[in-house]
């Protein structure tokens, strides 16, 4: 198992209570030894005016993911954070709505840098995005 913090699904879901997570209604659905799953609407919060999901929401299910992946990554959170540093994302097909489904896994994880895969598919399981993100992990202040 690559987390180094004791982790549920409560206690994810409640990091991004009261930011953009929490508004744009993600939520941790499963945890495995080295992947966490996330959920997220295909709602007026979440789509462009032409009616399907907006790129922009997709990644910030990405960041999201791989951000809360970085932090239950890191030994001791009171001492160090993980900062998203880059990321991107292609948009490979388009949805109306419905919930979109994304999987983080790591490509690896360092010292410093964590670099993540997610992946986000619509209900019937096809890939809708797929975004790679790089966290640097900070002394906290």
């Amino acid at each position: 198992m690559i987390w180094k913090q004791k982790i549920d699904l409560e206690a994810l879901n409640a990091l991004g209570k009261n930011s953009m997570p929490g508004y744009l209604e993600i939520e941790f659905i499963e945890i495995g030894n080295d992947f966490l799953v996330a959920k997220m609407p295909v709602n007026e919060k979440t789509k462009q005016p032409f009616g399907i999901l907006h790129g922009g929401a997709s990644v910030v299910l990405a960041e999201s993911m791989g951000s809360v992946a970085s932090t239950v990554c890191i030994e001791d959170i009171t001492k160090q954070h993980a900062v998203g540093i880059e990321i991107n994302a292609n948009h490979l097909k388009s949805v109306k709505n419905g919930y979109v489904f994304g999987k983080v896994t790591p490509i690896r994880i360092g010292n410093k840098l964590h670099v993540w895969n997610i992946e986000i598919s619509n209900e019937n399981k096809d890939l809708v995005c797929t975004s790679r993100l790089t966290c640097m992990i900070v002394e906290a202040r």
